[in-house]
């Protein structure tokens, strides 16, 4: 799961506006995996990927919400002390900037699941990739 698409959707920054967006993809069986929010020129911004893009897509979509899809890197690590800083030293070591990162958690085990925003995505990719057969 190296690459994966990742939606930042515009909400109003106003009490609750964040929850009925949350639950308008829960309604829709939406899983969200890992999200970070954000508050930037008076408005709420969130980061996240999911479990099921193309039905995402189509419900932010419906609800006529502003949002971009872009690319970001994931790497499903064990969630224990020091697994961010072998990934982000990893990057470091290869001179790839991350320009933002968020967590979250993989369903179906008990890993964690570190996204990176990076300036180099493919190079990324294959790095995290090869890190997450590493031994830890």
């Amino acid at each position: 799961m190296p690459k994966v698409k990742e939606f930042t959707v515009t909400i109003e920054d106003k009490p609750g506006a964040l929850g009925k967006f949350f639950h308008a993809l829960a309604d829709r069986g939406v899983n969200i995996l890992a999200f970070q929010s954000f508050v930037e020129e008076g408005e709420s911004l969130a980061r996240l990927i999911v479990d099921q893009p193309a039905q995402a897509k189509a419900t932010l979509g419906a609800l006529r919400m502003i949002f971009e899809e872009t690319e970001a890197v994931v790497i499903r690590l064990p969630h224990r002390p020091g697994q961010l800083a072998r990934a982000t030293e990893r990057l470091g070591e290869h001179h790839i900037n991350i320009d933002y990162s968020y967590c979250g958690l993989d369903p179906d085990s008990a890993s964690a699941l570190l996204v990176f925003g990076v300036d180099n995505l493919t190079k990324a990719a294959s790095l995290l990739d090869t890190l997450a057969t590493e031994p830890a």
